[in-house]
């Protein structure tokens, strides 16, 4: 990947309705976490990624009933309009793994299904790694176990540090004016639909940029790679690549780049969508959901 797919990355990175009606769904907050659980069935904890809302998983929970599921819909703390918390300011991936946690041990049958998307891809490979037993399957939308190889292979936590911290520095310097335009402009390529941005724009402006800047550096500086082998259940990475097209990648050199990046998962499946940019659950709608369901069904 060249610098022009760093830079997608990084605004990767940052891109990261009504309620159905009826008893089946419930809403509720539980240590910060803003959760709505959907349906009746199987439990799957959904988590969103960077700075989005509950949104951007509920075509997907809606469209798998059939399964049947109960999806278990979360929001995380500082993102989306959800009030900030300064644990999580603090020490962002410690406080999250801990909610997520003991929502999980508290409202969730035992071995749940747990579904990311970019940043909840992320946590829900850090979770099964630290309590394989405690986890059905593992379904992973568009994320990687290290965001910064993605753009150099050789990279580490420790090289990437200092360019971290720079632009932890940045992001928390800016006045507001500039740090909304350089928001907007980082959600370029995260859908493609306007309807859609326009609310990627609006998660944006409502999050809270002390915990925006803590998840970036985070992501930046952990490397889930050599904790994959801890990661037992059946894992279903779909991946996305139409955004890269501009910087001369195609569908084969980022799958490629998936494979690398996920070779120590001892069980698992790699599928990249043929279009869509990052928020697959939108722009890959049908694929997706197949991808899903078909997961589910062969790891009962």
């Amino acid at each position: 990947m060249g610098d022009g797919m760093g830079r997608q990355l990084a605004g990767r990175l940052i891109g990261m309705g009504m309620l159905l009606a009826g008893p089946l769904a419930v809403a509720d907050t539980f240590q910060g976490l803003q959760v709505e659980v959907i349906g009746q069935g199987r439990q799957v904890l959904m988590v969103p990624g960077l700075n989005s809302g509950i949104e951007s998983w509920r075509d997907t929970c809606l469209a798998l009933q059939d399964v049947p599921l109960q999806c278990h819909l979360v929001q995380l703390p500082g993102f989306a309009g959800q009030p900030a918390q300064a644990e999580v300011q603090a020490d962002f991936v410690a406080a999250i793994e801990q909610r997520l946690t003991d929502y999980i041990d508290q409202r969730m049958a035992p071995a749940p299904v747990l579904a990311g998307h970019s940043l909840g891809g992320f946590f829900a490979l850090k979770l099964a790694a630290a309590r394989p037993d405690k986890v059905a399957a593992v379904i992973v939308v568009d994320s990687l176990p290290f965001f910064p190889a993605a753009a150099n292979p050789a990279a580490t936590v420790e090289s990437s540090r200092p360019m971290a911290d720079a632009m932890r520095q940045q992001m928390l310097s800016l006045d507001e004016a500039a740090y909304r335009q350089q928001s907007v402009m980082a959600l370029n390529g995260m859908s493609k639909g306007e309807e859609r941005n326009a609310l990627l724009r609006q998660w944006s402006a409502d999050s809270d940029r002390q915990t925006t800047a803590a998840a970036m550096h985070a992501l930046m500086t952990t490397d889930l790679r050599p904790q994959l082998a801890q990661v037992t259940p059946p894992v279903l990475v779909l991946g996305a690549w139409e955004a890269y097209g501009q910087y001369g990648a195609t569908q084969a050199s980022t799958e490629a780049i998936f494979q690398a990046q996920y070779a120590g998962l001892p069980d698992k499946r790699i599928a990249m969508a043929g279009h869509g940019y990052h928020f697959l659950m939108w722009d890959a709608q049908a694929w997706l959901q197949g991808e899903i369901r078909q997961f589910l069904i062969a790891h009962p």
